[in-house]
């Protein structure tokens, strides 16, 4: 299929791209990397009749660590966070879970504000933005807002931006200490859409116990999750296989899969399960010095 006509737009400064979405409303879509609106223009899934790309708008493509903060403007790739120099040391969950991003291709168009902005609950950056309590910035007619991750994600596809702001830069707060963190998926092939997902991050105190334990997943309810009763079970336990397997069931009421042709809703509960409980298990062998 092809796309139904529109109109497009490429402006150079922020303030044109909000004038043209005052003056569009609903009609308008932003576009940034494409690699998600692009294949639903195809399908005829959204018809836009106006695009307003905004690649050519300066000051949305910064991308720095700011003490404990990653900042990233909202054109940042997603190559650019991958290679960002010793991420994977200092947040493994960030560069494994950027790094299962569809293919390298999409990855060098794809932006970080694009996909939280998508909201597709089997998208890695939602569940990353509750993981590291992000934030995002947007910008209206009414001036900037910061929206926090978890007032962000509304439902499929929905978020808190209104359809007259642009989103303009993330905050991630990296953990410090003695933290591991890991993010694993199960995908019939690679490089496509997680079946199920799910990311750890296990923070020790002095005397080896749970200080701090995060868990999120994808693919498994209307937007990502951070379970809260998976939390709850972590917290000042002993870490190993016997407490990883009471965090991992206690997502249960907080995940609500859909069944599809990939796998049943039960199917995908099971493999959330047992994601939660490897990626608890990789985080806690990647805390420096060990348990």
């Amino acid at each position: 299929m092809k796309p139904a006509p529109f109109e497009y737009a490429a402006p150079e400064t922020l303030e044109e791209a909000l004038a043209l979405l005052a003056e569009h409303g609903d009609e308008a879509k932003v576009i940034a990397g494409g690699q998600s609106l692009v294949p639903l223009l195809a399908l005829r899934l959204a018809a836009p009749t106006v695009l307003v790309d905004l690649n050519r708008v300066g000051g949305l493509s910064h991308l720095r660590l700011d003490g404990d903060t990653l900042v990233a403007g909202a054109l940042v790739r997603h190559r650019d966070v991958e290679s960002l120099p010793g991420l994977a040391e200092r947040c493994a969950l960030l560069s494994d879970g950027v790094g299962l991003i569809g293919h390298v291709a999409i990855r060098n168009r794809g932006t970080v504000g694009g996909s939280l902005a998508h909201a597709d609950p089997a998208a890695e950056w939602p569940s990353l933005l509750l993981a590291l309590d992000g934030e995002v910035d947007a910008r209206g007619p009414g001036g900037s807002r910061t929206i926090p991750a978890a007032g962000f994600f509304d439902t499929y596809f929905t978020t808190a931006l209104r359809p007259d702001e642009v989103l303009t830069e993330v905050r991630l707060r990296l953990p410090g200490g003695r933290v591991g963190s890991a993010y694993l998926e199960l995908a019939r092939r690679h490089g496509d859409f997680a079946i199920a997902g799910a990311g750890a991050i296990l923070g020790l105190g002095e005397d080896g116990r749970v200080l701090d334990g995060r868990v999120v997943l994808i693919g498994v309810r209307d937007t990502a999750v951070r379970s809260a009763g998976a939390e709850a079970v972590l917290r000042a336990g002993e870490p190993g296989d016997e407490l990883f397997a009471e965090a991992a069931e206690a997502i249960d009421g907080e995940i609500d899969p859909v069944s599809d042709l990939h796998g049943s809703s039960d199917y995908r509960r099971k493999v959330a399960k047992v994601l939660v409980r490897r990626a608890l298990a990789r985080a806690l062998e990647r805390v420096p010095g060990g348990a």
